[in-house]
């Protein structure tokens, strides 16, 4: 199938490796151009416009920064739908609230083409081999089209219910992530003084209750943070993590709800990317909290 991929950050990225890897032609556009390099590399074609990616494209894959990224390659003046897109498929993947998708696929609907949302939950390496966490939104008919490419990027893909409901549901599962990486760094501010071996620290908390996907997956990383290696590969920055955060409250607050963990997480992270933590992993928070002097 003819696919593309418009935004080309670290999980767009793995996303085209792997839509390549499952045997479709890829059409890759991002905004800085000198990322599609390394897929062109691997087989894709790079388009000079998200409008030229469109017209390539049977199916378009979006997976950008925020609403007004979502903008800006949807409706600027050579944007995704500034030609005929009839009968095509788009395919939104990025973490925005919900009325973001829904005011997206009216505007894409009235072109003739279908939408479906889909955030997906999982980082670079779970896309990289197709292990990701699908939470779509859309009609019954669209989600069925939409499905088999879902598939090939995904270990699981909900069907959460009609376009908005894939948004709310991705805030909602990083809600507790982003905690968690706060709560392990209080947590090992509160041991730090028995000098427990990193790696024996990570082991032991991802054996016991506590312990989740997370620290399963990013305990040695993170073993190795806290041994001074900040090298650590970056699966999704913290900057990031604090750009989800801002999300729930305003949802939120729309919403009628309280959220004080997360009003105080976002401080906590706040602090850590003023500190120059921003662009290192958004696990690393636990390690600026675990080291942090008041």
């Amino acid at each position: 199938m003819k696919v593309g991929v418009a935004g080309l950050g670290k999980m767009g990225a793995a996303i085209a490796s792997r839509l390549i890897e499952a045997g479709h032609q890829v059409t890759v556009w991002n905004r800085s151009a000198d990322k599609t390099e390394p897929l062109v590399k691997e087989g894709a074609v790079a388009a000079a416009t998200p409008a030229d990616l469109a017209r390539a494209s049977e199916a378009i894959v979006t997976i950008l920064t925020d609403a007004d990224a979502i903008d800006a390659v949807f409706h600027g003046p050579a944007g995704l739908l500034s030609g005929d897109v009839t009968g095509k498929l788009f395919m939104e993947m990025s973490t925005v609230r919900p009325e973001t998708e829904i005011a997206l696929a009216g505007k894409v609907r009235a072109r003739g083409a279908a939408f479906v949302e889909c955030p997906v939950g999982g980082t670079t390496g779970p896309a990289r081999q197709g292990k990701l966490i699908g939470l779509a939104g859309a009609t019954e008919d669209d989600f069925q089209r939409a499905k088999p490419i879902l598939d090939q990027l995904c270990r699981r893909v909900e069907h959460c219910g009609d376009v908005g409901a894939g948004a709310s549901m991705k805030l909602a599962i990083n809600l507790p992530l982003m905690i968690y990486w706060q709560a392990l760094g209080e947590a090992l501010a509160i041991s730090r003084h028995l000098g427990f071996d990193h790696a024996r620290m990570m082991d032991l908390l991802a054996d016991t209750s506590g312990g989740n996907n997370a620290i399963k997956n990013r305990g040695p990383a993170l073993a190795k943070m806290l041994g001074g290696d900040l090298s650590a590969a970056v699966t999704f920055n913290l900057d990031d993590g604090r750009k989800d955060l801002r999300t729930m409250l305003t949802e939120a607050k729309a919403r009628d709800v309280e959220l004080p963990l997360i009003e105080r997480t976002l401080a906590c992270f706040d602090e850590a990317s003023q500190a120059g933590w921003g662009q290192r992993d958004g696990s690393s928070q636990a390690v600026y909290w675990s080291q942090r002097k008041k």
